[in-house]
């Protein structure tokens, strides 16, 4: 797919989904049934909705009695829609350029921001905002193909933070969602794979908070198709492979939130990590949990923190 992206992907997506509806609406109402038009046009264009729906479910049947109340799985399968609406239906097709990365030279510590499964980097617009409304110098990759392999993003994160570093002097806090989260323990091993001190490598980074990131795998793997898909199944070799190298220094570094309605990470406990700090926001959707104030306030603290002194620890 030579000069295709991840923006031009779900722009193709997006108008192919309006163009197919357009016909069928068109063929239907000149066949004098403007009742199939109608119903045609809703299950075509409200296919997210539906997806959403069946992975709601999926998910509240596999939790059982271990999950949310049914009215929290309703509120949070609600708050998905309309994100996953703003995030693909807007902001990833037609923003993706929006907000460009700092480049001035700046004292300040920075963050570098890494989307997860099917994204660019305009997933974190309302970040990039709330980033530049507060002087933050910040960093973003566009991971591409989008169902690749995770560890073959490891050279454009070592890009990006290298960028940051270069403009701030400092390590960066790195901001993941979902599987970005793995593709930034991949990073880590990938710098040692080619040489690279351990101690030294995971200094490169002021700490890293992962929002909502399948560290153990997630059940929706089973869903999925790609390389990517396979590397999140629970259990499997990749993420044994992954998690054996790593050791108490660099997992202390990490921060990781998850909420208990999420119904892409699910169970919920498969988002955690041994060895690192655990944080719970209940009650919130796979991606409205990357943008809820109560993570504004983590990442500010973090922030704010003293670099640590040795390499056992993040800023927590």
């Amino acid at each position: 797919m030579t000069g295709w992206n991840c923006a031009k992907v779900w722009r193709a997506v997006q108008l192919g989904g309006v163009g197919v509806a357009a016909v069928w609406a068109s063929a239907w109402w000149h066949a004098g049934r403007p009742g199939v038009a109608l119903a045609g046009c809703v299950w075509l264009l409200g296919g997210p909705a539906w997806a959403l729906l069946l992975q709601g479910l999926w998910a509240a049947a596999l939790s059982g009695a271990d999950g949310p109340r049914a009215a929290v799985r309703w509120r949070a399968g609600a708050a998905e829609l309309v994100w996953n609406l703003r995030v693909f239906g807007w902001q990833q097709p037609w923003r993706s350029a929006a907000c460009p990365d700092t480049v001035a030279p700046t004292p300040r510590r920075g963050v570098l921001l890494v989307h997860g499964h099917l994204c660019n980097r305009a997933f974190w617009l309302p970040w990039l905002r709330w980033l530049q409304a507060r002087g933050v110098p910040y960093a973003t990759v566009s991971l591409w193909p989008m169902g690749a392999d995770i560890d073959h993003h490891a050279p454009a994160i070592e890009a990006a933070l290298q960028r940051l570093i270069a403009l701030t002097g400092q390590p960066p806090l790195v901001l993941a969602h979902s599987k970005g989260g793995l593709s930034v323990r991949a990073w880590w091993r990938w710098c040692l794979q080619a040489g690279a001190d351990e101690a030294a490598v995971t200094a490169r980074v002021h700490g890293v908070i992962t929002l909502a990131s399948p560290h153990q795998g997630t059940l929706l793997a089973q869903a999925g198709v790609g390389a990517a898909a396979r590397q999140l199944a629970p259990g499997g070799a990749w993420l044994q492979a992954l998690a054996a190298g790593e050791p108490a220094a660099w997992r202390a570094r990490l921060l990781c939130v998850a909420s208990d309605a999420d119904a892409v990470v699910y169970p919920p406990a498969l988002a955690g990590l041994p060895g690192a700090m655990q944080h719970t926001l209940p009650g919130l959707a796979h991606i409205e949990l990357a943008f809820d104030p109560a993570v504004q306030s983590l990442v500010w603290r973090a922030l704010a923190a003293p670099a640590a002194r040795s390499t056992d620890k993040g800023p927590w």
